[in-house]
């Protein structure tokens, strides 16, 4: 597999993803805590405010890694496959968004049920992890770890669709620009930055109704969430097209940040395991 100039293997893809994936959620958990408390029903001072920051981080440290680790694998493996399908680069942006969508897919199996607990703890509806987990499975069952599921899929999928095709196109400029044939992790950090930013700031309505769709409870009477569509019409209802744009701010310095770490970071991990031939 050859990726930004480098032949790696999926275990290398695995492994880089899983870094890169636990490197950013770690790094940057109390802007997503305070994104998650802008956006959620309750309001930002009833759902902690600037108290607990770092309520939820043992989720979301859980799930990073193998959920990153998915992403990567699919995403590399797809654009490998679709890249000997379609040899045209006029085919790439396709290949990029088509295989960014199956990696987010397979990746939201692992992520759901983390990002649920974290948020229901970011919002201060819980103590601790153990306790999130053993309510949520009393009361919700198994299914209640998959609350929102298809709202993070409808919402990461247009972001993905974003984020990718434009990250890789100017991984292709820059390379381009300085006659190499792959660019610096630093240079992916920014190029990850500025896609990330882009996509973050389109997609924010999506994510407010993930958000709220995932801080509903089953047993919830007032504030409950149920379906993408309802959610959204219920928020224009009661509150108006202003709160879809809720915590867009945190959002996107958020991810801006993120997508540089993220792929800088995943970019530097591929680089280092295939010169060091660690897992080929």
């Amino acid at each position: 597999m050859n990726s930004g100039g480098y032949d790696f293997n999926m275990k290398q893809a695995l492994l880089a993803g899983g870094i890169a994936g636990t490197a950013v959620d770690t790094a940057l958990f109390p802007l997503d805590t305070l994104k998650t408390r802008l956006q959620s029903k309750a309001g930002f001072k009833a759902s902690g405010g600037f108290r607990g920051i770092y309520s939820g981080l043992t989720s979301a440290v859980i799930g990073s890694s193998p959920g990153a680790s998915a992403f990567f694998v699919t995403y590399e493996y797809m654009k490998k496959k679709l890249g000997i399908i379609f040899p045209d680069t006029k085919y790439l942006p396709f290949i990029h968004m088509i295989s960014a969508s199956g990696g987010e897919v397979v990746a939201c199996v692992v992520r759901v049920p983390t990002e649920v607990v974290k948020q229901r703890m970011q919002t201060k509806q819980y103590s601790t992890t153990l306790s999130a987990l053993k309510t949520i499975l009393n009361q919700e069952g198994l299914i209640g770890f998959y609350r929102g599921y298809f709202s993070t899929v409808i919402r990461e999928i247009p972001f993905t669709c974003l984020q990718f095709p434009l990250y890789e196109y100017l991984k292709i400029v820059v390379a381009k620009n300085t006659n190499r044939n792959h660019i610096e992790p630093w240079e992916a950090a920014i190029c990850g930055s500025v896609a990330g930013g882009t996509a973050a700031a389109a997609t924010t309505p999506l994510d407010v109704i993930k958000t709220r769709v995932m801080l509903s409870a089953k047993n919830q009477t007032i504030h409950n969430y149920s379906g993408t569509i309802n959610t959204f019409k219920r928020i224009l209802h009661e509150e108006g097209f202003k709160v879809l744009f809720s915590g867009i701010g945190p959002r996107v310095v958020w991810i801006s940040i993120g997508g540089s770490i993220f792929l800088g970071v995943y970019e530097k991990a591929k680089k280092t395991l295939c010169e060091y031939n660690i897992l080929t």
